[in-house]
């Protein structure tokens, strides 16, 4: 598998102060992250305003979000984590982190990949899908009502079985992969004791698009079904994400 551990960070951005975050992030933050030895890889998707009104409404505290970012740790997996932690902490004390005041982070945390898959026309490897230029994420959270129980049990085949072939037949979607939480908090770092969502609490699906993430979308809408009977779980967001291309960051102006 191609990692152990990812993080996920969920930013919303005060609105006069998006080329400035872009900015940071893109020529500041993110490289730091990805000097490290122990990240496998990391890349960040903006919410554009398009994405957002095409999308189905997320769940209150995740309405603002712009961008989602993602980070792959190599093992051994907790020491590359703490190494990760320690860089943050380090920015910070050296004045760095300029961006804090005008952003919030209503969800971020770290999960554990379950499962990658590949669309068989793009013949390669799951463990490769992260690392194929693509355009865009299509990324649901789902909150799993019980975890251990029968019904999330039948959701999780439902997914492996039915549902993530199926996306993986539509024009655009390269591959996929799940995820479920370890430890994953609400408006604040989630490093310490506490948590809002523990180990399998929340779901992640993420399909990698190597087309244009609304054109995507529309022809999931007419040939992908949706999750039969009740669900054992509750849609907390559903979107399709843009990718960022360096220094164009217009998509709010």
């Amino acid at each position: 598998m191609l990692a152990n551990k990812v993080f996920f960070s969920f930013t919303e951005v005060d609105a006069s102060r998006h080329q400035e975050y872009n900015a940071w992030h893109q020529l500041d933050h993110m490289p730091e992250n990805l000097a490290l030895p122990g990240v496998t890889h990391g890349q960040r998707w903006v919410r554009s305003p398009d994405c957002a009104e095409a999308g189905a409404p997320p769940a209150e505290f995740l309405a603002g979000m712009h961008y989602a970012t993602m980070y792959w740790f190599r093992d051994p997996v907790e020491e590359s984590f703490q190494e990760w932690r320690r860089l943050g902490e380090q920015t910070y004390q050296l004045g760095r982190r300029q961006e804090l005041p005008y952003t919030r982070r209503p969800l971020m945390g770290a999960f554990t990949p379950v499962k990658g898959y590949a669309a068989p026309r793009v013949r390669v490897s799951p463990d490769v899908i992260p690392f194929r230029p693509n355009q865009g994420l299509e990324i649901n959270v789902l909150r799993i009502d019980e975890p251990r129980s029968e019904a999330a049990h039948e959701l999780y085949a439902w997914h492996d079985q039915v549902h993530i072939p199926e996306v993986l037949s539509c024009a655009g979607a390269a591959g996929a992969w799940t995820f479920s939480s370890r430890h994953v908090s609400l408006g604040r770092p989630s490093f310490g004791d506490k948590a809002d969502f523990g180990a399998g609490e929340l779901r992640v699906l993420a399909v990698f698009l190597d087309e244009d993430p609304l054109e995507y979308l529309a022809e999931k809408k007419r040939l992908v079904g949706e999750a039969p009977g009740d669900s054992a779980a509750t849609t907390l967001l559903s979107s399709t994400l843009r990718t960022i291309t360096p220094w164009q960051w217009n998509w709010f102006d």
